[in-house]
């Protein structure tokens, strides 16, 4: 495993692109893939508009890829960045298509939005926020790539395969450092044999869940939960249950505590 992640980080054919043209392709490319599906996973979606840009060159060269939420009035779009301070060297395993689903749509993107949107819930809940919850919805929607018809390259489904052991790392050097049985350099060690990333970025990385205890680790228990759920009810309510339906109530109150959520999907299977 070593050596074929040593060997990805190289390979000529996961480095296709010439321009950043070229990449912003690549990621409109998966919005224009998943479109049609979206139609059959939810039944409400944002007014507020989409778009994809590249990160401005005065920070790209520190940034990661990120969503910036649009306005409430959707006057400004929510935007999907993506620093490319190098397009020969953008290397399509750092999973493009997790990523966008992640980041972008059916993310961050529709769950924010979503959120803002409503203009019945309190201010506290339109903007608020509770990791577990927002990012474990987008989290979650990492894992929906086989049913849009993604991961279907090799070199992708390596991408979402690596982005997935990032968060398994994590979950043991978070637990590690927060309860003493970890260090930070075995952690970076730890990290490093693992995921195919430089020392800087695994030392970002772990002084990251040093900062924020926890942090991390709430991707994971937000998405377990929302698929917990999912195969729960779909279990349950046989024919009755709908996938769109089951995603529209997950993020019709926006963010919530994970037992908050649990009761709401009980009441809702309820009425199904």
């Amino acid at each position: 495993l070593d050596q074929f992640i040593t060997h990805v980080k190289s390979d000529p054919k996961a480095m296709p692109y010439k321009t950043s043209k070229e990449v912003l392709a690549g990621f409109n490319g998966i919005l224009a893939k998943i479109t049609p599906k979206l139609k059959t996973m939810f039944g409400v979606t944002p007014v507020t508009p989409f778009e994809i840009r590249q990160t401005e060159k005065f920070r790209e060269a520190t940034a990661s890829a990120e969503y910036i939420q649009g306005t409430p009035d959707g006057k400004r779009p929510g935007i999907f960045y993506i620093p490319i301070p190098d397009p020969t060297k953008f290397n399509v395993t750092s999973g493009m298509e997790s990523l966008f689903l992640h980041e972008a749509i059916p993310g961050h993107h529709y769950q924010i939005s979503l959120q803002q949107e409503n203009t019945k819930l309190p201010k506290f809940m339109r903007f608020g926020w509770f990791g577990a919850y927002g990012e474990g919805w987008a989290h979650y929607c990492e894992t929906l790539g086989p049913e849009f018809g993604l991961y279907t390259d090799p070199y992708q489904k390596m991408g979402y395969l690596s982005d997935q052991m990032l968060r398994a790392v994590r979950l043991v050097v978070d637990t590690g450092i927060h309860t003493g049985t970890m260090n930070r350099e075995e952690a970076i060690k730890y990290f490093l044999s693992n995921i195919s990333y430089d020392e800087a970025s695994a030392t970002a990385e772990v002084e990251r869940y040093m900062a924020m205890p926890g942090q991390a680790l709430g991707y994971k228990i937000g998405s377990l939960k929302i698929r917990e759920l999912r195969d729960k009810y779909t279990k349950e309510l046989g024919s009755k249950f709908s996938l769109a339906k089951f995603h529209d109530e997950v993020l019709n109150q926006g963010c919530l505590p994970l037992d908050v959520l649990d009761r709401k999907m009980q009441n809702w299977s309820k009425k199904q």
